[in-house]
């Protein structure tokens, strides 16, 4: 008899906490249509301070929605404006989004939102400063955002040191130029760093993030390469040499250079063979390498 009613109790507690995450799920959708909404109508929008007002809208239903249950496993893949990317450890997940402001400048937002196992939300606003800081190298926090839209997410840990995450991110500039970032993302208690002196070689030294920026009017590849084991990205030069220093006339010079996670640093490694897997598309691609290219420079 005894077995029979804790049988009954667990049946009990299961169906409620089923309902319960039903209820969540559905919460949780709710709150995604109301974003996409709100996201479409900032983008559709012009003028700034009617973007900026809406965008407000944008946080705040953003964080209402996070406060509810089980939200760290809703992806909100309606929101195809908001990067939402999570850290292969399952630790925490990057949320991140730009607006195109009048003057073709940009400004970004995003939280880093911690896995809390389903306990109170714990998040971290990332806020903007790319204005305000006179040094794009120096080490920050969550106040003081070198802003970008991250895509990836790479972790990192060697020894008795303290884990850190690279964050890869695209970073739109303003009329002219555009810039992409490799970002080094380290917690310690309850506060989070940006940067950090891990990338190691002669042309870069004491960098805490590397920051490329190229002509606006080209792409740009910067990924994770798993069959070359390493961070990849295309090569920046000026396609004169008499434009060296201005980034509205780099782009790529058909070469690859890459870094490679050695010891728990960046090591650079330059001037890669990168060979893809056979493709029937290969008859299509155009050799670079027999087109006029920039000059390398670093």
């Amino acid at each position: 008899m005894k077995i029979k009613k804790i049988y009954l109790l667990l049946i009990f507690l299961f169906a409620g906490f089923r309902a319960d995450a039903q209820q969540n799920t559905k919460a949780l959708e709710n709150f995604q249509d109301i974003l996409v909404k709100i996201s479409k109508a900032t983008t559709a929008e012009t003028f700034d301070i009617k973007k900026l007002e809406l965008n407000g809208k944008f946080v705040k239903t953003l964080v209402d929605a996070l406060k509810t249950p089980h939200s760290f496993g809703f992806s909100f893949d309606s929101l195809k404006n908001v990067s939402i990317i999570k850290s292969p450890d399952q630790a925490f997940r990057v949320i991140s989004w730009y607006l195109l402001l009048e003057n073709g400048t940009y400004r970004y937002y995003g939280a880093i939102q911690m896995n809390s196992n389903n306990g109170p939300l714990k998040l971290f606003p990332l806020i903007d400063q790319t204005e305000n800081l006179n040094d794009p190298n120096i080490i920050t926090d969550n106040q003081k955002w070198f802003g970008a839209r991250y895509y990836e997410i790479i972790p990192v840990t060697s020894g008795s040191r303290l884990p850190y995450y690279i964050l890869l991110g695209w970073k739109g500039n303003n009329q002219t130029t555009t810039k992409k970032v490799i970002e080094i993302l380290s917690f310690s208690k309850d506060k989070l760093t940006f940067g950090a002196p891990v990338f190691d070689g002669k042309s870069i030294k004491d960098k805490n993030r590397f920051i490329f920026e190229y002509t606006k009017s080209n792409a740009m590849l910067l990924k994770t390469d798993h069959k070359a084991g390493m961070i990849v990205f295309d090569h920046l030069a000026p396609f004169d040499s008499q434009m060296t220093g201005r980034y509205e006339f780099y782009g790529s010079d058909g070469t690859f250079d890459g870094f490679k996670i050695i010891g728990g640093k960046l090591k650079l490694m330059e001037s890669l063979e990168l060979n893809n897997d056979p493709n029937a598309m290969d008859e299509l691609y155009a050799d670079p390498k027999k087109n006029i290219k920039p000059e390398r420079k670093f």
